[in-house]
């Protein structure tokens, strides 16, 4: 039968008798402090990147544990823009328009409090929120103080009478560097080890069996109509920062364009960098170098997708509308690491 060795140290063993004296409470709590210290002196320093972006994660995950006034109070300080009739919020990462499934806080939640908090408990006021933005959407959220105000917006917005102006950052240089992407899309099942289900492309054209043209093919009766436009505003270290201004409203768009259209996926888009399974983003070795990534990180890289601008129409006797929002911290630090340069105005 095997035997089993105690390792006694010096500091163990009675300065007088020689004994062996029992472990104290005191000797684990001073081991434990010193194998913290040794741990930390030797932990690899983070990047900038993974600063910002173990930021974020706590800063969305405080807001979705804390209580829904506190939620209604911190959107109160993200105002970009209010008057009579509209109200223009900086929609934070991470949280839903709408109230989904295991979700706390939502836009759509805090809006009675959040009236209440900008016009006084005697206000009265409601607030409509005037379209819906993905959960990892960041930027300018339009919300009407009336139902026929937001429904005014949503129709601006559906007829392609208002400009909406994202910013994203690529993985990949987009060619041509300007363009519109004129591609309708529908819904895919995805077969696999993970079954699941995504937006994808539905081509009018198809290249024809000699390889010399295209041809145009009958259009799916369930694919959507989708037109994006975009611009490449500057390129280096293997990303591009991109300007996309959709010209239609179908799901995913901006990013299946991107990821499928163009072969240029949005930074972070874990969903659609990888067409026939659900897995971390892949990154090339210089991109990870420059952000200071590992692979095995890359999960937790948010979505570089940032409504930075809008304009409304002006009405009769009134100019154009234009409320524009700064990015998010983690989106600058990645153009910073990336060395690409962000143009003055938006």
């Amino acid at each position: 039968m095997g035997s089993v060795k105690l390792l006694v140290s010096a500091k163990d063993t009675d300065a007088v008798s020689g004994r062996r004296r029992g472990l104290r409470a005191a000797d684990i709590a001073e081991k434990l402090r010193s194998d913290k210290e040794k741990g930390a002196n030797n932990k690899v320093p983070e990047s900038p990147v993974q600063r910002n972006v173990a930021e974020l994660k706590r800063f969305t995950q405080q807001l979705q544990s804390v209580h829904p006034n506190v939620f209604a109070k911190a959107l109160s300080k993200s105002i970009l823009y209010q008057d009579q009739t509209l109200i223009a919020v900086n929609k934070p990462y991470g949280v839903p328009v709408y109230s989904t499934g295991g979700v706390r806080n939502s836009i759509a939640e805090s809006l009675p409090v959040l009236s209440k908090i900008i016009d006084g408990e005697k206000g009265g006021s409601e607030l409509h929120v005037c379209y819906n933005l993905e959960k990892d959407t960041t930027g300018v959220l339009l919300l009407a103080r009336t139902e026929e105000t937001a429904e005014r917006i949503h129709n601006l917005i559906r007829l392609h009478q208002a400009e909406t102006r994202y910013m994203v950052i690529t993985v990949g240089l987009p060619v041509p560097s300007e363009g519109v992407i004129d591609i309708p899309i529908i819904e895919k099942e995805v077969m696999g080890s993970q079954r699941h289900f995504k937006m994808g492309l539905s081509p009018l054209y198809r290249p024809t069996e000699e390889g010399d043209g295209l041809v145009r093919v009958r259009a799916h009766r369930q694919a959507q109509s989708a037109v994006t436009r975009y611009k490449v505003l500057d390129s280096t270290s293997g990303c591009s920062l991109v300007e996309l201004q959709p010209m239609t409203g179908v799901k995913h768009q901006l990013r299946v364009h991107t990821a499928l259209a163009l072969a240029c996926p949005i930074l972070g888009d874990h969903k659609y960098a990888q067409w026939n399974k659900l897995a971390p983003q892949k990154l090339p070795e210089g991109v990870l170098r420059r952000l200071g990534l590992e692979q095995s990180k890359t999960r937790h890289l948010p979505l570089h997708l940032h409504v930075r601008q809008i304009t409304l129409p002006g009405g009769r006797g009134h100019g154009d509308l234009t409320v524009s929002c700064p990015l998010p911290k983690f989106f600058t630090a990645a153009l910073k690491k990336l060395q690409i340069e962000l143009p003055e105005k938006p």
